[in-house]
């Protein structure tokens, strides 16, 4: 069984390979009798300015039938060993191709451990190759025309593409620690960088995503899987509460079998999936905005006086200002820049993304609140998708039919007055408005009191330059296809799996791709792999 050492602290800028030396120091064995070691988590430690920490978990294969004694500050003990393994087949025959409806973290990878199990799945993604969208973004971001079905949102790899690349999950255990190593091992390990497979707050990097994403899919279609492009799931077709096929913008596909992982902006399918009785409930979701700073003055506020971006990077941050409504910051992008969220003509929203290096001279989050279903308006189960839309509509039409940015100081949003002059990242036209217009009153009312908030916690640093743009309305689906948490079907539609953050079961790319492989895994204990003729 293996040994765990925890809270192993050293300074940040001593060098990674001193860190056997500690580990047998810590279990009081000499240097060259350590067995084989590897880390389970790294974490930086920002309270002390003058004296930053990594902290270390590392888990030793120790063969020693005891423990060694606990070294002061230090826990030692030993784990279990989990391991990861995928379950038996099931008996219930399919007669055709299990269907994924998307191509996000969620649809990817349970189409992944689909086809390496045998069941050659049939990926249907209504956008573009993840090289065109890439093509279609530049595009977009240098003033040209928006694609509906090739943007920020929609396309190979769904909304996480162009995300940022955070691969942080609260989770634990063998089926995280297995997506992380199926990210790694699609071009997601990064030379001389920390381990994804370790590091507290991973990052990817929206430049380097679109390698991995592109992997996964080959590894899919090499195992005998498919990915079709340019096909939008239109209608799902049903016999007696049981699934028969779907109908697309190219045809009709016959299947008893559809894993529905649509994303959280595919508000069409919201639409069609009502229409066919589907059940749909409102959810709790956030909303609010996007708040900037010149990265040096975050890198000033976490680092102290001491340069130590140039051993650390630029610095990220994580705020929570407590009330009568929390608001807190999501998604921070160190480095980074804020880009326009948009899936549809007419709308207007933003999010953040950074690239591996974080090198932009700006630092961006979201700041945002959870909006709860009783301050949606409606019993309507799409309440909180017309909540959004209301908002994203008044800013488009405040930036003119252009996609041009709402952007505010943040001492003028406080003092209810237009700003002169705003700096934002954002890559196209900027309007000087006030963000009261594209925020619900009530997300208005609990950015007011945060604010105030959030600078006492940075010692007055966090309001002199902070610019807001907004609206940021996209960070969680406001719907939950209902599915039974036991079987991960539809409770009332059999061969119907939700999956993911568009069907309200998951908050970033790991959670949504681990929710993934658990549909697969549920998939596989029901079912036999189909078999080709």
């Amino acid at each position: 069984m293996p040994v765990r050492v925890s809270n192993l602290r050293t300074p940040v800028d001593e060098p990674f390979e001193a860190l056997p030396k500690r580990l047998a120091a810590a279990l009081g064995i000499p240097e060259k009798e350590l067995p084989s070691w590897r880390v389970v988590r790294k974490s930086l430690d920002l309270r002390d300015k003058k004296a930053l920490q990594f902290v270390y978990n590392a888990e030793i294969d120790l063969k020693e039938p005891r423990l060694p004694a606990q070294a002061p500050g230090i826990k030692i003990e030993y784990v279990p060993a989990e391991v990861f393994s995928l379950p038996q087949h099931g008996s219930s025959p399919l007669k055709h191709r299990p269907i994924v409806v998307g191509s996000g973290p969620s649809g990817l990878v349970c189409a992944y451990f689909l086809a390496l199990a045998g069941y050659h799945p049939l990926v249907l993604e209504r956008g573009t190759p993840v090289h065109q969208r890439i093509r279609d973004v530049k595009n977009f971001d240098e003033g040209g025309k928006f694609e509906p079905e090739s943007n920020y949102l929609f396309g190979e790899g769904g909304a996480g593409t162009f995300s940022d690349g955070k691969l942080t999950s609260r989770a634990v255990g063998p089926d995280v620690q297995r997506v992380m190593e199926l990210f790694a091992e699609c071009k997601g390990q990064q030379p001389n960088k920390p381990s994804i497979l370790y590091y507290h707050r991973p990052h990817l990097g929206s430049n380097r995503l679109p390698a991995v994403v592109k992997a996964i899919r080959r590894k899919i279609e090499e195992m005998g899987g498919e990915v079709r492009f340019h096909t939008r799931v239109e209608d799902i077709f049903l016999t007696e509460g049981r699934i028969t096929g779907v109908g697309t913008s190219s045809g009709e596909i016959a299947t008893e079998l559809v894993v529905l992982a649509p994303g959280h902006s595919a508000r069409d399918t919201f639409e069609m999936l009502l229409r066919r009785g589907i059940p749909i409930v409102q959810k709790d979701f956030q909303f609010g905005v996007r708040v900037e700073h010149p990265q040096s003055v975050v890198n000033r506020v976490q680092y102290g006086t001491r340069p130590y971006e140039e051993i650390l990077g630029n610095a990220d941050y994580s705020l929570v200002a407590r009330g009568k409504t929390d608001l807190f910051t999501f998604c921070m992008c160190a480095g980074g820049y804020v880009i326009p969220s948009v899936s549809e003509q007419g709308y207007f929203c933003t999010n953040g993304m950074s690239l591996s290096k974080r090198d932009s001279y700006f630092a961006n989050s979201g700041l945002v609140v959870t909006i709860p279903t009783s301050e949606f308006g409606g019993s309507d189960p799409l309440a909180g998708v017309r909540l959004q839309q209301i908002y994203e509509k008044r800013a488009f039409e405040l930036g003119r039919g252009e996609y041009a940015c709402p952007v505010q100081q943040a001492n003028d949003f406080l003092a209810g007055r237009v700003s002169k002059g705003a700096e934002s990242s954002y890559p196209r036209k900027k309007v000087l408005v006030s963000l009261e217009e594209v925020l619900p009153p009530f997300v208005v009312q609990a950015v007011k009191a945060g604010l105030p908030k959030l600078n006492r916690m940075w010692r007055g640093q966090f309001l002199p330059q902070a610019v807001l743009v907004g609206p940021e309305a996209r960070g969680s689906s406001p719907v939950r296809i209902l599915r039974d948490e036991q079987t991960r079907q539809s409770p009332a539609i059999e061969g119907l799996f939700p999956v993911g953050e568009g069907a309200g079961y998951a908050g970033g790319i790991v959670s949504a791709a681990v929710d993934g492989l658990r549909t697969a895994k549920a998939i596989m204990a029901k079912y036999a792999p189909f078999r080709k003729n």
